[in-house]
């Protein structure tokens, strides 16, 4: 919400990312200026001015970034990360390798990501669009006892957590490392959350992932199966509440929701939702 642009510019030679960040007002949302709420507003200046991921491992930032602040905002400017086309296996292990990292001793980092989210969608009403639609049992089951899962969430080990983990994040490589941008939800989260978040975008399935982060991982911080609870739960609430946002902006229009499906705005989140199926079965065998 604070992101008032993303520019592709160069200085001299060098071609560079410019972001440009605003300042909450009076009358923007709060979150929006709590350290600890994956919303905050200025997370990505703090990483940059802060030094925390100069020793991470799996991921690494950008290798310059500069930090230009005044009354109304930040102007993030870092180098250009070209794509180097990088595999979805490569990727998991080094988010299982950045899930190693120790917690950097800062009190900006993001807490309790999920769990805020789904606070969010509450305060929307919850799930209501896809009571109206095939998965409407399901639906209902998880989002009654999102509680619990979330519960069982937060009894795994917590590490750190890159937060927005898309393919699109993760364009570059390094060495063993991927060079990933946007820093902006850096924090804490489960082990296997970003797993979670990771596979709505994959091409890959689930279980070479789950094996590619788990051999990443280093020895005695989590067992495979907290792992794959933290990635199955993130990744099933995840998808549903996407789907729900996506079908909720379409369904007003004329004519029956089952004929919007195919909609550009809609489909590549009903996609993700029904590539989560099997996750979804082991949630509710679970």
């Amino acid at each position: 919400m604070s992101t008032i642009g993303v520019w592709r510019t160069s200085l001299g030679e060098q071609p560079v990312a410019v972001k440009r960040l605003a300042a909450p007002g009076e009358h923007d949302p709060a979150e929006l200026s709590d350290p600890h709420h994956f919303a905050y507003w200025r997370r990505a200046a703090d990483v940059v001015t802060s030094g925390v991921l100069a020793r991470t491992r799996g991921l690494r930032p950008p290798v310059r970034s500069f930090v230009e602040e005044d009354v109304e905002g930040i102007t993030l400017t870092e180098d250009w990360v070209e794509d180097a086309a990088v595999n979805g296996l490569f990727a998991a292990h080094a988010l299982g390798r950045f899930a190693g990292t120790p917690v950097p001793d800062v009190g900006w980092l993001a807490r309790d990501q999920l769990r805020d989210r789904l606070r969010r969608t509450a305060h929307r009403g919850g799930w209501p669009t896809l009571a109206r639609t095939t998965v409407a049992d399901v639906a209902e089951h998880l989002w009654t006892r999102r509680s619990a899962f979330l519960d069982r969430v937060d009894a795994l080990p917590q590490v750190l957590q890159h937060g927005d983990p898309t393919p699109g994040n993760l364009p570059g490589r390094e060495g063993d490392d991927v060079v990933a941008i946007d820093w902006s939800c850096l924090g804490t989260a489960a082990v296997g959350a970003d797993l979670g978040y990771y596979l709505l975008a994959a091409r890959e399935d689930f279980e070479p992932l789950l094996d590619a982060y788990l051999l990443g991982l280093p020895d005695g911080a989590a067992t495979a199966d907290q792992v794959a609870l933290g990635a199955r739960v993130t990744a099933v609430y995840t998808a549903l509440s996407r789907a729900e946002w996506a079908l909720s902006r379409v369904a007003g229009g004329e004519g029956a929701l089952a004929g919007k499906f195919r909609h550009p705005a809609v489909a590549p989140h009903l996609r993700a939702l029904q590539r989560q199926f099997p996750l979804i079965e082991a949630l509710l065998d679970g």
